[in-house]
C-alpha cells in the first residue's frame, strides 16, 4: 500500500466519476497528503442504537438535524454528534481510505471518528463528531473537519464495498 500523492489526488478528482465530488474549493481541500471534507450538517442522536454479528439485528438510532444560527454557526455542548459531509466520495476498487481529524479540531477539544473507507465505496458519508471540551465547541457550516488519506492497494479487490451505505445520501 502507498499513500497517494497530491498530483495523484488531483488526477483522480478530475476523472469520471471523481474521487471526491462536490468540493467547495478543490484548491484548498486537496492537501499534500489527502482531501479535506466539509460539514454539511450536524445531527443529534435521539434514541439508542444496536449492532450484533448479524446485520439483521442492526438498529441505527434516529437523529435530528440541529439548526445553524443566522451566521452559519452552531454551538455544541460536550457530547457526540453525527455529522454529514458536503462531498460525495467515489473510491475505486484499487484504493481504500482512512480519515483523520484536522489538527485545529483537535486543538479545540473535539475529534472526528470514522470507519475505514472501503475500496468500491461511493456516497455522501457520515462520521461521529465528539466534543470533549467541557465548554463545548462552536463550528460553522462548511468547516473543513477531516482529511481523507487514500492508499493504493497492492491489487484491485474483486468485490468492492456493497453494504447498506453504498450510494447513501447521493
Amino acid at each position: 500500500m502507498s499513500l497517494l500523492s497530491h498530483e495523484e489526488l488531483i488526477s483522480l478528482v478530475n476523472q469520471k466519476p471523481p474521487l471526491v465530488d462536490q468540493m467547495i474549493d478543490p484548491d484548498i481541500q486537496i492537501q499534500p497528503n489527502g482531501i479535506e471534507l466539509t460539514l454539511q450538517r450536524v445531527e443529534i442522536h435521539e434514541v439508542s442504537g444496536s449492532i450484533a454479528f448479524d446485520n439483521s439485528e442492526r438498529k441505527l438510532p434516529q437523529t435530528r438535524a440541529m439548526d445553524f444560527d443566522d451566521e452559519g454557526w452552531i454551538h455544541l455542548p460536550k457530547g457526540s454528534y453525527k455529522i454529514v459531509f458536503n462531498e460525495i466520495v467515489n473510491i475505486p476498487k484499487n484504493i481504500a481510505a482512512i480519515a483523520k481529524p484536522r489538527s485545529s479540531l483537535l486543538r479545540c477539544g473535539a475529534t472526528v471518528e470514522t470507519a475505514v473507507w472501503d475500496a468500491g465505496y461511493s456516497g455522501r458519508s457520515e462520521s461521529l463528531l465528539v466534543v470533549f471540551n467541557e465548554n463545548g465547541f462552536k463550528i460553522k457550516k462548511d468547516a473543513r473537519v477531516l482529511q481523507l488519506l487514500f492508499f493504493r492497494l497492492s491489487e484491485e479487490v474483486r468485490k468492492g464495498y456493497s453494504g447498506v451505505y453504498q450510494n447513501e445520501n447521493v
